[in-house]
């Protein structure tokens, strides 16, 4: 089976892409490089197709039976809503609509961020609200993916409101890695881990290898649908803390300041597993503190700590 998968020299693209070649599928990634790196690839042999989504020639991946879409801006803190809208939105349409008219299977990630601030659990019909346009994009990405769903049903579509994902390959997104990786490289500093007071907000922390299980029984459903990309539990700050410091031997307290973000900012997100488990029969095989544990492991092998 032939497979492409757009971004895939970032954190989650990589992730997949090494996954699927180690199942022997016949992997391509197409990424221009301008956010993801060539080292979260070693080890890979697969093709790459070096291009924008904007610059390439639909013809060129007529041939692949399935397109993992993670290609995005997944930065929050950009407000430029032109550029956000045109990569992320814009982008999605013309590989949606190529995709459906060569039965492609077609399989994306969507977020966590379309839910503003829906109460926990999130469900997937709280979705809408968002509180930023990178949210905002991938909500418009999800009406337009439904629109399709209804007008043909026979097609293979599937959304992933991927939640906050953590794990190999992620040390190269900068800002935007996430809380267990930010906190560890401060810990490792010999730094206290800084977090916004007093550390009670909590976040649906989800292992990286989940969401990789996640995107293999997507390409295998049965049933077009978007649903939640998440380990269904939430974490505080304070307890990502705490974990670190037994998994790592520390004893670091944490500094609390102030959350410059307050304004668009989710408190607590928990998603609900309801619908993953009925449409992909998805159930998370690591917990947050298995994750973290294997995580580090990872991190040692690769002399990243």
């Amino acid at each position: 089976m032939k497979v492409l998968i757009t971004g895939g020299t970032g954190f989650i693209g990589s992730n997949i892409s090494i996954e699927l070649e180690s199942k022997n599928y016949d992997v391509t990634v197409l990424d221009d490089f301008s956010s993801g790196n060539f080292k979260n690839l070693l080890g890979y042999t697969g093709d790459i197709i070096t291009c924008s989504i904007k610059d390439l020639d639909l013809k060129n991946i007529s041939e692949f039976d399935v397109i993992f879409h993670q290609a995005a801006i997944t930065d929050t803190t950009v407000h430029n809503q032109k550029i956000m809208m045109e990569t992320n939105t814009e982008d999605f349409k013309k590989l949606l609509k190529f995709s459906v008219e060569n039965e492609i299977k077609f399989i994306y990630a969507s977020s966590a961020a379309t839910y503003g601030n829906a109460s926990s659990p999130q469900k997937e019909e709280n979705a809408g609200y968002p509180n930023n346009i990178y949210g905002f994009s991938k909500w418009v990405c999800d009406c337009i993916a439904k629109k399709y769903m209804a007008k043909n049903p026979d097609s293979h579509i599937v959304g992933l409101r991927y939640f906050n994902v953590f794990g190999p390959r992620e040390q190269y997104k900068g800002k935007m890695a996430s809380m267990i990786w930010q906190l560890l490289q401060q810990m490792q500093n010999g730094e206290k881990p800084r977090i916004f007071e007093f550390g009670e907000q909590k976040r649906d922390q989800v292992y990286v290898k989940n969401i990789v299980d996640i995107n293999l029984l997507a390409m295998k459903s049965k049933h077009n649908c978007i649903v939640n990309a998440c380990s269904g539990n939430a974490v505080s700050f304070n307890e990502i803390i705490s974990t670190l410091n037994e998994s790592l031997g520390y004893n670091y307290e944490p500094e609390y300041i102030k959350n410059p973000y307050s304004e668009f900012y989710q408190d607590h997100t928990e998603g609900s597993l309801d619908l993953a488990n009925k449409f992909l029969g998805y159930t998370p095989k690591w917990n947050f503190k298995e994750g973290v544990i294997d995580y580090i492991n990872w991190l040692k092998e690769n002399n990243y700590i």
